[in-house]
């Protein structure tokens, strides 16, 4: 049990630190209306769930050990639902009606699209 906390504290540590990093850089140097950061992150980290999906089905591909690492621990603290609400709730209370559903339709399709397309790949290669 502890060994397997510090296998996914490690890979949190990691997606925590990545998130950031290119949620920062993507709103310096793409400001927009909507918090393009945080889509790019959970779009990605989407497409990320989907490969590590596909590669443990595929058999034998990945260790429990780094299913737990990458999926749990990289992954979870690498999206963030928490922050693709609050930043909607911003918008909300901002009456940025257009901007809200935008945001909230391009996370959802690109998210689902970006995991399917994960597994996909893996699966035909």
């Amino acid at each position: 049990m502890y060994r397997n906390l510090l296998i996914v504290g490690m890979g949190s540590f990691i997606g925590g630190a990545l998130r950031y990093l290119l949620q920062t850089l993507i709103q310096r140097y793409y400001p927009a209306p909507i918090p393009l950061g945080t889509l790019w992150v959970n779009v990605s980290g989407c497409f990320l769930i989907g490969v590590i999906y596909g590669l443990s089905v595929k058999g034998g591909l990945l260790s429990p050990e780094m299913r737990l690492f990458l999926a749990v621990g990289v992954c979870g603290g690498y999206t963030t639902f928490s922050s693709f609400a609050y930043e909607n709730v911003s918008l909300l209370m901002d009456a940025e009606w257009f901007y809200f559903g935008l945001y909230t339709s391009l996370s959802f399709f690109f998210g689902m699209f970006a995991a399917y397309l994960g597994a996909y790949l893996v699966k035909i290669f």
